[in-house]
């Protein structure tokens, strides 16, 4: 969860506003995101963390007992077994705070996104 005082207006204040135990894995999720899609545009979009190339490719997001990350409906699909001992939605996806982040994972969905956007999702435009 996100401190309301002030509005964050990019990530690194988004990280910023976070509470203290969730900055570590926000860290960490932007890292392996910004690796996995090197030249992706970082910016807020809903007032989450958000990294476009051509498109919106992802987004992620603090919460009390996990850090969300929203990958589009297709990416869940595709990813859907190894998404087993996670809770999922149509576009989502919950890691626990008290688990270490899936880091090979959140690269394998960010750069099939990357892929998705280079060559055929035409829902998400940034």
């Amino acid at each position: 969860m996100i401190s309301t005082k002030v509005k964050p207006r990019t990530t690194a204040e988004y990280i910023s506003a976070a509470r203290v135990d969730a900055r570590k894995k926000l860290r960490e999720m932007r890292a392996v995101i910004r690796a996995a899609a090197p030249g992706a545009i970082e910016s807020l979009k809903w007032g989450m963390p958000s990294f476009s190339y051509r498109r919106i490719l992802v987004t992620f997001a603090a919460h009390k007992h996990h850090i969300g990350f929203y990958p589009t409906p297709s990416a869940v699909k595709a990813f859907r077994s190894d998404l087993a001992g996670f809770k999922t939605a149509s576009g989502s996806i919950q890691f626990p705070m008290e688990k270490p982040l899936p880091r090979t994972l959140i690269r394998k969905i960010t750069a099939f996104r990357v892929t998705e956007a280079v060559e055929k999702d035409g829902k998400w435009r940034s």
